[in-house]
């Protein structure tokens, strides 16, 4: 917040001497002359006086003394406002929401839990859904944002947050609303032979991984790799090639021109609030009240 070397200049009127100086600043003689020397240099002021009683202020010297102990009550006032705002900042819950992972649940249970937090604030924090970027975002919480809602049994994401379920969402199918699938009300498994359907590669979701070892079990059926995580393009694959698209219920006004459709099965997939690893007070304390609301 200031030049070191008042600090120094200060320390040795205060002493009398380089040497006393030096002690107190834990550090050598001469690099207290040598910071001397500079700050005099920096300046183009002579500060002090050497005597063989040790040193002490030229006029110059008692000035910049005088001024220096102002600065560095200033600075001390300084840094105290800026952790007060910093403390004001921390009770600002920041909460992400994106196409995919929107924050209407999460804003449902802040409106009910809100009262028991007056002094906080809520702050929307958009990104956006990308297969190559998702990892990236999901490891900014306690950066980025604080909370993210959202579908989770990724290994991937849970190796990078942490988890606190609110309820699970049905695994669904989306078809294009040309497919001859579109008008149904509900599938059954055999309705989908001779269909191919799009889902997330085997080994990061228990969830999809037992749809996937459901429907490999009907060989009249087709499975089509998808990445582990989704974003708009894919729901774009689904209706451009009239495939089948594994999706979640939550996710039926992703793109207005699929359909989606539930199944004769139980299959789900659970989801609720993401938080940092390592959560600071102010989310633990959060938490602990949702849950009495969630569910």
């Amino acid at each position: 917040m200031y030049n070191a070397q008042l600090k120094t200049l200060v320390c040795v009127a205060d002493c009398g001497s380089f040497t006393s100086a030096a002690e107190r600043l834990f550090i050598s003689p001469n690099a207290v002359m040598k910071q001397l020397n500079a700050l005099e240099a920096h300046l183009g002021l002579t500060l002090l006086t050497r005597t063989k009683r040790g040193v002490r202020l030229t006029e110059a010297g008692r000035s910049i003394y005088e001024d220096a102990q102002r600065l560095f009550a200033f600075s001390q006032e300084a840094i105290a406002r800026a952790r007060q705002f910093e403390a004001a900042v921390k009770t600002t819950f920041r909460v992400g929401t994106s196409l995919l992972n929107p924050c209407k649940a999460f804003m449902d249970l802040w409106h009910k839990a809100r009262e028991a937090f007056p002094q906080y604030a809520l702050r929307i924090v958009p990104f956006e859904d990308s297969r190559s970027g998702i990892l990236s975002e999901i490891g900014s919480l306690g950066e980025k944002f604080d909370f993210l809602m959202a579908a989770c049994d990724s290994n991937a994401w849970l190796s990078r947050c942490n988890f606190f379920q609110i309820g699970e969402y049905r695994l669904c199918c989306a078809v294009s609303r040309g497919h001859r699938l579109a008008g149904k009300k509900r599938l059954k498994i055999e309705e989908l032979y001779g269909e191919c359907v799009m889902m997330g590669k085997r080994g990061d979701s228990v969830c999809v991984d037992r749809v996937r070892s459901a429907l490999e079990a009907h060989p009249r059926i087709a499975i089509e790799n998808t990445s582990y995580f989704y974003d708009i393009d894919v729901f774009n694959a689904c209706e451009e090639e009239k495939k089948v698209l594994l999706t979640l219920e939550c996710w039926k006004e992703v793109h207005p021109s699929l359909v989606t459709l539930f199944v004769d099965w139980e299959f789900t997939a659970p989801y609720g609030i993401l938080y940092p690893l390592h959560p600071d007070k102010n989310i633990v304390h959060f938490l602990e009240v949702v849950k009495q609301y969630a569910g």
